[in-house]
């Protein structure tokens, strides 16, 4: 007997399609939407950046629980295993594509998330059972929808949903906030962003170009922060709610 990690063997030796296929479908996505290698590097990087930046600020310490892991090498430190600090445009774009054959790949190990350890807690309740328990809410949700599509250009089910969910609230796009969209590859956040004629300041890692938001608001997605597999929608709904806190404090000032 020996221990396996579940995400690889699962991935490579019981279903060795698992990853080709989304890297597959991010080329496609890249393709159909006609997303530009250089849109992808110039949105990985300013990904990048503003995560090394909020990073530095200490921006995701009240969002990080501390786990202390004993090793030959003492106690683990309580840091985000991404993003790559100092990463350059000029240095993004001399990377060869990582997963299509021949030249006309466009995804690389840079505009693409890597895959970490990583997990998150939220706790979800009825309106009612907080006021029974007098607790104060957070966040509230308003609207939700799941979509499928062809697993053949998987990255951009957001658009189909989004627009369910916003339909569903009666609201329009317009008068969404601020959009968290996965950034698993670039090809398909700047395909999301186009495809729904989205103001590009409201997707959350754009958020430092604004002038009325502190930069220390800087975000990143998936690429940036890492692909913690299962762990994802609770990771977001977290830094989601915070950012759109820090928007309202803002606006009340």
């Amino acid at each position: 007997p020996s221990l396996q990690d579940t995400v690889v063997f699962e991935a490579t030796e019981r279903f060795p399609n698992y990853f080709s296929r989304p890297l597959d479908a991010a080329e496609n996505v890249a393709m159909q939407w006609h997303v530009s290698r250089e849109e992808q590097d110039k949105f990985a990087v300013q990904s990048q950046n503003r995560t090394e930046a909020a990073q530095k600020a200490g921006y995701f310490e009240k969002e990080i629980v501390p786990v202390s892991v004993p090793s030959r090498r003492g106690m683990s430190e309580n840091k985000v295993q991404f993003p790559r600090h100092g990463s350059t445009f000029e240095a993004m774009s001399k990377l060869k594509p990582a997963f299509a054959k021949g030249v006309s790949g466009t995804v690389t190990a840079a505009n693409a998330s890597g895959i970490n350890d990583g997990a998150a807690a939220v706790i979800l309740m009825k309106k009612s059972e907080t006021d029974k328990k007098c607790l104060k809410p957070l966040a509230q949700i308003i609207s939700w929808a799941e979509a499928g599509l062809d697993p053949a250009i998987m990255g951009v089910g957001p658009i189909a949903a989004i627009r369910k969910a916003v339909e569903k609230a009666g609201w329009t796009l317009d008068e969404v906030d601020l959009f968290e969209i996965n950034e698993a590859f670039a090809s398909q956040s700047v395909a999301v962003v186009k495809e729904l004629g989205i103001n590009p300041e409201k997707v959350r890692n754009r958020l430092s170009c604004r002038e009325d938001v502190p930069s220390h608001c800087s975000r990143g997605f998936a690429s940036k922060l890492g692909l913690d597999s299962g762990g994802m929608g609770a990771r977001k709904m977290t830094g989601q709610r915070k950012v759109l806190r820090t928007l309202k404090e803002v606006r009340e000032s």
